[in-house]
């Protein structure tokens, strides 16, 4: 893995990290509070309403503007993610590219085409910018898109005809 000159604190984190994912020889694994097992429309729903709560604690710390925009297109991809898994015979595996989630949305009746063109536009050209790019985030994108965030997530969960999951009520 190295050749010898990386730091060795850096070398142990990783081997850890590996390790936790692997969730080998850890004995009793405590994951997440309210994130579903049970099927993965679930999962992803719960993961959405998880990440919406953090965007409220970012926002009420006031200046963590890259996070939360960042936080906000996981929570939007993760309530599309959830309506296609229920509503459709998509798979998580049909959603490794992030910017599919958008395209699908449209494909399976959530938004017009407009609308899922529009979110993937944002996705695609101020996303990358606000996390890879020289462009420094503000308090209004940063409200915007938590505005954004919270209003897809509502239509995704009022659209499942399985109610009572979302963790947001």
């Amino acid at each position: 893995m190295s050749n010898g000159s990386d730091p060795t604190a850096v070398l142990a984190a990783l081997d850890r990290a590996q390790d936790a994912f692997e969730m080998v020889g850890r004995g009793r694994t405590a994951f997440e509070d309210g994130i579903s097992a049970d099927e993965d429309w679930k999962t992803q729903l719960t993961k959405a309403c998880r990440l919406l709560d953090v965007v409220d604690t970012l926002q009420s710390q006031d200046g963590y503007y890259t996070a939360v925009i960042e936080v906000c297109f996981g929570a939007i991809e993760r309530s599309i993610e959830a309506y296609a898994l229920a509503m459709t015979n998509d798979t998580l595996q049909d959603f490794q590219d992030h910017q599919f989630s958008y395209e699908r949305a449209h494909q399976i009746g959530l938004f017009e085409q407009e609308t899922a063109e529009a979110m993937k536009d944002l996705y695609s050209e101020n996303r990358t910018e606000s996390y890879y790019g020289g462009g420094r985030p503000t308090d209004e994108q940063a409200e915007a898109m938590t505005d954004l965030a919270s209003a897809v997530h509502q239509f995704a969960v009022s659209q499942i005809r399985e109610g009572g999951v979302c963790l947001c009520d």
